[in-house]
């Protein structure tokens, strides 16, 4: 394994690559070199896994606790969370009382597994608690007066708002009004005045000095069981029955946490890392049944499974089915019902795949055709008639990767005259800030999110306005952004040295999400031999090196690309960057290459 002749802390090209295929800049992921001397001595790592580990951020005093990490080292305390006590005290008023507590929560996985936890927890406390989730198209994103309304004349008392409602001021301000307690669990960004309500927990609540800003929904629950179960001890609740072990339901932590693709650094890994090793038993009735349903084999749960198979078809329900399938599948010990839910939310997946991939198609073709794309514009935003609301996040995060900047995806329903959209951001251009913005200037019904993901929705008739506003906003913040969108590479390799040993000795830093990127390696001078062009526009071939070793790799919907078409040429003396993957196929553990990158040197610049 060679080290691309790059200094540590160097910005040099990689490889001598200015331009690749999809425009981008190769550079050695940056490391201080003192760190990865420390890490190799203190962890005894060789020196390319003990240089990814410091060029991640990780701290000479910080490697163990990263590679092995436990709730022990880097659980917080509750109490630095603003509202944290406030809230635990809240709902143990209300349950020690026989209050009516409902929990209301957002329609995909982070919700869905927030809402989960909730009921788990309630149910080993001998209580019930009934799931509300709004409906996507009828009622939209997160408390509205209507549901509270709803929730009021059904008998509720205090309502538990989870992944939603930080934001919902107005909302919550009704609730109040008609007699109705609100305790506020979000994550998402908020305005500098909270909702007036018994207690909002928040990390990215201005004030809030917990420290723990990359959490998911799912992952203030977990801490708010936490607090929950020392109020109850300290309340001698327990003195008759057994403390909740909320270890078990570490995997719906997980689940929120990689899908809301979330920050996998310091608690929030530890929670993600160890959640994943309980999915592994697969002892949640849901998650077993819709593994099943997928036709994926039980084993050793990774990111993939939450990220890839388990997670779209949970948010399949909330995207074009029924919005509160995900909780019911998640909160079930039941069997039987899981398999039903299961079967359903699969079903609805495959649906979802297909609505998915034509609009997908038809905003590529609306864009491509102006130019919109490639016209130097901070931001693409792109309409059209009656595509789903369920799907425009997941368009617009493919035509983010397509494009290379910001996209935001809007369905219009034109007999009302209203679009609602999804929007997926790059690094260095705060999406979510920019949509605040339009909110506060009165371009848009209803808006919000975070940097690097946000929805809206917006008149029809607003929306060429809506486009300049937001190319004006994020304009200052494009050049930052075309820097960052830069590939880095953790190590040279050589095809043959492509091997499952190396993917398993890369695998520690495992799990991999945001903060922790996965390992990123680079061939040089190979050629595509073999190429296959593949259904969804993937390009599968066999890469081969000079000495005629070779690995198998996969590139996934560039098909129509420069990339793709590099590749289906079977040109020579490639430049390819990309991230290595188990393959088990048929019993051979071996490793497939997934490209990320083309370079070729002849383009140069």
């Amino acid at each position: 394994m060679a080290d691309g002749g790059i200094p540590s802390g160097g910005i040099s090209q990689f490889l001598d690559v200015s331009r690749s295929l999809s425009g981008r800049a190769w550079r050695q992921r940056p490391a201080e070199p003192s760190v990865t001397r420390a890490h190799m001595q203190a962890l005894g790592l060789d020196e390319p896994l003990a240089r990814a580990l410091a060029s991640r951020g990780v701290r000479a005093d910080q490697g163990a606790d990263f590679l092995t990490p436990t709730l022990k080292a880097l659980f917080p305390d509750p109490s630095s969370f603003m509202d944290m006590d406030a809230a635990a005290s809240a709902i143990l008023d209300a349950l020690t009382a026989g209050s009516s507590i409902h929990v209301f929560a957002d329609y995909d996985v982070d919700g869905a597994s927030s809402a989960a936890l909730l009921v788990r927890w309630f149910r080993a406390m001998g209580a019930d608690l009934p799931i509300y989730v709004p409906d996507r198209l009828t009622e939209g994103y997160g408390p509205s007066a209507k549901a509270f309304d709803t929730l009021k004349a059904s008998g509720a008392d205090l309502v538990i708002t989870v992944d939603c409602g930080a934001a919902a001021n107005e909302a919550v301000a009704h609730a109040s009004a008609i007699g109705l307690n609100v305790v506020v669990i979000d994550h998402h960004m908020m305005r500098e005045e909270p909702p007036l309500c018994l207690a909002v927990v928040n990390p990215n609540r201005p004030g809030d000095n917990s420290g723990q800003g990359n959490l998911a929904a799912a992952g203030v629950v977990f801490v708010l069981l936490a607090a929950l179960n020392r109020e109850a001890r300290a309340r001698g609740l327990f003195a008759d029955r057994e403390q909740p072990d909320i270890r078990q339901w570490l995997d719906l932590a997980a689940m929120g946490a990689v899908c809301d693709v979330t920050g996998l650094t310091g608690f929030n890994r530890a929670l993600t890392g160890l959640g994943l090793r309980v999915m592994s038993d697969w002892k949640n009735p849901g998650l077993k049944a819709l593994l099943a349903a997928a036709k994926a084999e039980e084993g050793p749960a990774k990111t993939n499974h939450a990220g890839f198979i388990l997670g779209p078809r949970i948010n399949a329900g909330g995207r074009i089915g029924k919005s509160d399938l995900g909780a019911r599948l998640l909160s079930t010990d039941d069997p039987e019902e899981a398999r039903a839910i299961a079967e359903e939310l699969d079903a609805l997946n495959i649906g979802r795949r297909e609505i998915e991939r034509q609009v997908t198609e038809e905003a590529i073709r609306r864009v491509e055709q102006t130019g919109a794309h490639d016209d130097g514009s901070a931001v693409v935003v792109v309409a059209g008639d009656d595509w789903h609301p369920g799907v425009v996040g997941i368009v617009a995060g493919r035509l983010r990767e397509r494009w290379r900047k910001p996209v935001i995806v809007i369905g219009v329903d034109a007999v009302n005259g209203i679009g609602k959209g999804s929007g997926r951001s790059q690094p260095g251009m705060n999406l979510g800030r920019a949509i605040q913005a339009a909110w506060n200037e009165g371009l848009l019904i209803a808006g919000g999110g975070h940097a690097m993901a946000a929805g809206l929705t917006v008149k029809t008739d607003g929306i060429d306005t809506l486009r300049n506003f937001l190319n004006d906003r994020l304009s200052g913040e494009q050049v930052e952004a075309e820097v960052l969108d830069r590939v880095e590479i953790d190590a040279l390799i050589e095809p043959g040295g492509a091997t499952r040993t190396l993917f398993e000795t890369f695998e520690q830093l495992a799990p991999f999400g945001p903060a922790n990127p996965e390992p990123l390696f680079a061939l040089a001078g190979v050629q595509a031999r073999e190429p296959v062009a593949m259904n969804g526009g993937h390009v599968r071939c066999r890469l081969i090196g000079a000495d005629g070793a070779s690995v198998r790799a996969i590139a996934w919907r560039c098909a129509d690309l420069p990339l793709g078409k590099a590749l289906l040429a079977g040109q020579g003396g490639l430049s390819v960057a990309g991230r290595l993957k188990a393959d088990d196929w048929n019993g051979r553990r071996g490793v497939q290459f997934e490209i990320e990158d083309v370079a070729d040197p002849r383009m140069a610049s």
